[in-house]
């Protein structure tokens, strides 16, 4: 018996609208991840890798087709179970980092505890941060942080939920060499140690080769998908 893939997207297409003009981003995607695996986009600036994980991440909706977790359709929930599956099953990483400037590094990382509305934050987050070796920052506040702490801080924080989906857009596209390299052993321990499925797009050849996968987008569609 085939098991259900964690994420699949059934000939799903995107098409925006720019001043009242289509504006197709993505054409017929076909793709399927398995729990536990690690598959990379990759593939020039606007092929529409974003666009795939906001896809992925129901942060967006297709146009036509049907992206679907864990076989269920995300265009088929209420939009208040739509917040519940972002909230408790998906983490998402930027290139930008996106932490809250306000918040110290603990009260970043336990953000999606509290908007879950888990009972106890200070203990997994705490748990997370000696993950990423940074516990000892957890009062700091971001700005006191270089590039890499900040990113690893935002793994933590996309991890303290245990999410059956991990989205990583451009995890080291804004770091040195040594960071991201740090970073990428970061995710594939999200995906050994906590199964995570990891989704990321890069345009990084060493950010790829960490994938069991990697799907060349070519103009919003598939144009090869390589094994490792």
């Amino acid at each position: 018996m085939t098991p259900v893939p964690r994420l699949e997207l059934r000939r799903v297409s995107k098409t925006y609208r720019d001043n009242g003009q289509p504006l197709p981003v993505l054409h017929e995607i076909s793709l399927a991840l398995a729990p536990g695996s690690i598959t990379a986009l990759v593939g020039r600036s606007g092929c529409g890798k974003t666009t795939l994980l906001n896809l992925a991440g129901a942060m967006d909706f297709p146009t036509a087709g049907e992206v679907l977790l864990d076989g269920q359709s995300t265009a088929r929930l209420s939009e208040a179970e739509l917040t519940l599956v972002r909230r408790r099953r998906i983490g998402f990483v930027f290139q930008f980092f996106q932490l809250l400037p306000a918040l110290s590094v603990i009260e970043n990382v336990e953000v999606p505890l509290l908007l879950s509305g888990a009972r106890r934050t200070r203990e997994p987050a705490l748990e997370r941060l000696r993950w990423v070796e940074l516990e000892d920052k957890a009062h700091a506040m971001p700005y006191q942080l270089s590039g890499g702490q900040m990113q690893r801080v935002a793994i933590a924080r996309a991890l303290v939920h245990s999410p059956d989906l991990l989205l990583a857009d451009e995890p080291t596209g804004n770091l040195d060499t040594a960071s991201g390299e740090q970073v990428l052993r970061l995710l594939q321990q999200a995906a050994a140690r906590f199964g995570a499925t990891v989704l990321l797009a890069t345009h990084s050849p060493e950010a790829a080769a960490i994938a069991e996968r990697r799907v060349r987008l070519r103009d919003g569609r598939i144009e090869s998908i390589e094994p490792a």
